[in-house]
Formats: C-alpha cells, sequence, structure tokens
C-alpha cells in the first residue's frame, strides 16, 4: 500500500506540474495571439473610421487565461470610450474591425458574412465594401455575404439569389456582374 500511495503522490505532482507547464504556454500564446489582434484591430478600426484608434485591454484578472475584454474606442472627433456608449452602426463598425482584425492574424481561404452591413448607413456599406476589396487582395480569401443591401451587392462580383417562377417551384439565379457589365457595354 506504501508502494501504491507513492506511485499516486508521484502522478498527483506530475499532472499539477504538467497543468502549469500547459498554463504557461498557454498564457503565453494568448498574450502573444492577443497583441498581434490588438494592432490590427487598432489597424482596421483606423481605416474602417478614417481615423481614431481602438485598442483591446484584458481586465478583471492578471491572469491572461481567466481575464475578461474589454473594447475601448476612440472615433474621430469624439472621447475614449467603452463600445457600449456608442451608436448602432458605431457598434457594428467596431465589431466587425474585431472580427477582420482576429481574421488578419490568421486568414481563411473562405469567410461568410450574414447580414453584417445591415445596421450599416449606405457611407458606411461603402466603407465596408472597400475594406473587403483590401481584404481580398491582401489576404486572397474568397468572401461569400449574405444581404438584402442593394449597395453591397452592386459591389460584388457575383450575385446568388431564388426566384419563384411558379408556385412551389423554387429556382437558383447567379449572376457575374463583370459578365453582364461587358454586355450591356
Amino acid at each position: 500500500m506504501e508502494d501504491d500511495r507513492a506511485d499516486l503522490y508521484s502522478a498527483i505532482v506530475k499532472l499539477k506540474s504538467s497543468i502549469e507547464e500547459l498554463n504557461q504556454k498557454g498564457r503565453e500564446r494568448l498574450l502573444e495571439a492577443f497583441e498581434k489582434v490588438n494592432r490590427k484591430f487598432n489597424e482596421v478600426y483606423t481605416k474602417l473610421f478614417s481615423g481614431g484608434s481602438a485598442k483591446l485591454e484584458l481586465v478583471d484578472s492578471d491572469d491572461p487565461l481567466e481575464a475578461g475584454l474589454e473594447m475601448f474606442v476612440l472615433p474621430p472627433g469624439k472621447r475614449l470610450q467603452s463600445i457600449t456608449l456608442l451608436s448602432g452602426g458605431e457598434q457594428a463598425l467596431t465589431a466587425l474591425s474585431l472580427i477582420f482584425a482576429v481574421f488578419l492574424v490568421n486568414p481563411s481561404p473562405i469567410c461568410v458574412l450574414d447580414e453584417v452591413d445591415a445596421p450599416l448607413d449606405d457611407a458606411n456599406v461603402t466603407r465596408f465594401c472597400s475594406l473587403l476589396d483590401d481584404l481580398t487582395s491582401i489576404t486572397k480569401t474568397r468572401f461569400i455575404i449574405i444581404t438584402h443591401h442593394a449597395l453591397t451587392m452592386s459591389r460584388m462580383h457575383r450575385l446568388y439569389g431564388i426566384t419563384m417562377p411558379e408556385k412551389g417551384i423554387s429556382q437558383l439565379v447567379a449572376v457575374d456582374l463583370e459578365k453582364a457589365e461587358e454586355l450591356v457595354a
């Protein structure tokens, strides 16, 4: 029983040591990724808002693995504030800035965005679409945008939609806007 007890104690010590090592590596990787995302967040925010600045902060704990995340933004001509104090459109653009910051740190070949332009006015939709153009050229990502916004649709290369030519029969319609412009010309 003494040998079993010693083995069990040794296993517990090794397990605690392994957990601490994993936590330490996790903290290091999290802080490294956090710094990269924070830099990109400020860059994307500044581009979308044509100025201003943004930053992320870890809050409520000294341990990054247990900390919360707070966004602080400074729109052009305004004072530094939390995202909760912004208008709906500003909140949407700030959230998009964070999404695209994470995306730029680790891009993927395909990105699906569903109605992200819904709370935006026309000027901000134009900024959003310009950012998508930039991201496409930087990352070579194919963006699939689900939208009802006519301005967003007009800036895309290809549109897909569903029509119902007869009751109960749905049909997929695809339009290549570049080819359509050539035909019109």
